[in-house]
């Protein structure tokens, strides 16, 4: 006589998406990223490591940086919120996102995707859609709110006093340095205390 499979089968969900293969596919993708590079990520190591069918990872993203998009955005916005109206956090904000690029995963899934979008134009164009320019916003609120709270200075605009602050902040990471917390500390308080 046959064994019997004691698992219940799962219930097919048609084009839905199963939350628990969804998690699966995203932390995989976000592991072998951090283990083997951008370049090396395939969709056949995500699958085989997610315990998911290829076929299930095409139905739901077209792409390997569709999926680290989505887990730099779940990610971002578990571990590293913008905190909007709170003006008195920068320091911390700015700090936090030093951290976030330096030694947190996701923070190299967003280095990989920077990378990725010097070489393609349809990666550049995700991500500015789908993270970099939502988050803007929300940092964009930040110093906003920090400028009515008397806490920025006026003397640059939202976006150029942003770059001012985050570009060391990315060039540094991008290029394996370590970003020291007084470097943080002197961006902020040269470019956005009043």
């Amino acid at each position: 006589m046959p064994a019997v499979n004691s698992q219940p089968r799962r219930a097919r969900s048609g084009n839905q998406r199963d939350e628990a293969a969804r998690l699966a596919v995203l932390h995989a993708a976000d592991d072998l990223l951090v283990e083997h590079g951008f370049a090396r990520l395939t969709i056949e190591a995500i699958a085989r490591r997610a315990g998911v069918a290829k076929q299930t990872i095409y139905r739901w993203w077209p792409s390997k940086v569709e999926i680290l998009l989505d887990t730099l955005i779940e990610d971002s916005e578990k571990r590293f919120a913008v905190p909007v109206d709170k003006p008195s956090e920068l320091r911390g904000y700015f700090r936090g996102y030093a951290r976030f690029v330096t030694r947190d995963p996701a923070g190299k899934v967003l280095l990989a995707l920077i990378a990725e979008a010097q070489h393609s134009p349809e990666t550049a164009k995700s991500l500015h859609d789908r993270y970099l320019g939502p988050r803007r916003e929300l940092e964009r609120d930040l110093l906003a709110c920090g400028i009515e709270a008397g806490e920025v200075s006026t003397a640059l605009d939202l976006d150029a006093a942003l770059d001012a602050v985050i570009g060391p902040i990315v060039y540094r990471a991008l290029t394996g340095a370590s970003v020291p917390r007084a470097l943080v500390d002197a961006l902020v308080d040269g470019l956005l205390k009043a």
